[in-house]
């Protein structure tokens, strides 16, 4: 089978960063299903992986978490799906990646795919999805249903993958305001359209933007992206008691900043329910479930801002460029072989 990945890590420019090559297709074992792979989505944690995540033995490491495909083949344990069935999920961090014609996931972490949405516009959803949906109910514990909820939830950098979805999510399943952070008039507006009630940059002091808008107190942050950058500032006015989580991998984080208010902090990582092989992993199969049910209801929508073309080393090239830029919005999407 075909299949894109490196054997150095190396500085996305360099002519071997990402290459393709030929594998033979894996076969499945135990909960294992085979994904005949037909798009997938770039996101930070394949360049972050890339760049510190040689393989040892002299092999090919392949990239790549989120997928939509056909089930292929399944292994005897399996019970949830079988041979034909659409699918979309965003693998494990311990595993060889998406990036190739076939790929092994365990039945778990996989959902049924969105029956109003492309294979491409499925696959911008499910690493984002998870994220945000663990993020919000699981971390910050956030309650769904629309009736009224007296906080203000603020997500920095809320034009990204991530936070394209949190934004949807608060909006349509709580009471929750919702206040989005983002630097360029595109990405404040990507904000809007989705649903924010009100947008501040975060490149400009946060703490008077907030107190401008007169709205309920700061008692949930997202902190999706620079968390290094923003913490200081945001323990300044987030509200006592109140709950912050963060995603990302900050050079410097000093947790005694929220001590005084007795904010707590948590840790989003989709991996962990996968990598631990947690009692409740099944929860990620039911989340994407829950998820593909809300898009074909209208209430969600899909994040895809940009396809990239077929699944090769060139196009994944220019979508880890444009990530590692930070300017990137939304979902990048490859497609087809």
């Amino acid at each position: 089978m075909k299949a894109v990945g490196y054997q150095k890590s190396l500085p996305i420019e360099a002519a071997d960063s990402l290459v393709d090559f030929e594998i033979a297709k894996p076969e499945p074992k135990g909960r294992d299903i085979r994904v005949a792979v037909k798009a997938i989505s770039a996101n930070p944690v394949d360049y972050k992986v890339r760049k510190r995540a040689a393989p040892t033995d002299g092999g090919y490491k392949i990239l790549g978490f989120d997928a939509a495909g056909v089930v292929d083949a399944v292994g005897p344990d399996v019970s949830l799906f079988k041979p034909g069935d659409e699918v979309f999920y965003a693998g494990s961090i311990l595993r060889q990646g998406t990036n190739s014609e076939f790929h092994l996931v365990d039945e778990r972490i996989v959902g049924n795919k969105p029956a109003s949405l492309s294979f491409a516009q499925a696959a911008a959803l499910p690493l984002t999805s998870i994220t945000a949906w663990e993020l919000l109910f699981d971390r910050l514990g956030a309650v769904p249903g629309k009736s009224l909820d007296p906080r203000t939830l603020l997500i920095t950098g809320g034009a990204g993958g991530v936070g394209s979805i949190l934004i949807q999510l608060a909006r349509r399943l709580t009471g929750l305001t919702v206040v989005a952070t983002a630097t360029r008039p595109e990405s404040q507006k990507w904000c809007r359209d989705l649903g924010a009630h009100a947008v501040i940059d975060h490149s400009q002091p946060m703490k008077e933007q907030i107190e401008s808008l007169r709205l309920p107190p700061v008692g949930l942050v997202a902190s999706l992206t620079f968390t290094d950058q923003h913490y200081k500032s945001i323990a300044d006015f987030i509200a006592p008691q109140g709950k912050f989580g963060l995603i990302d991998d900050p050079p410097e984080f000093n947790v005694a900043a929220f001590k005084g208010k007795a904010v707590s902090v948590h840790w989003e990582s989709m991996f962990t329910r996968s990598s631990f092989q947690t009692p409740d992993m099944i929860a990620q199969h039911h989340l994407l479930n829950d998820v593909a049910d809300l898009i074909d209801k209208g209430v969600l929508r899909t994040t895809l801002d940009q396809t990239f073309g077929t699944i090769n080393a060139a196009n994944l090239k220019r979508a880890h460029a444009l990530l590692e830029s930070g300017k990137s919005r939304g979902k990048i999407v490859l497609e087809g072989w």
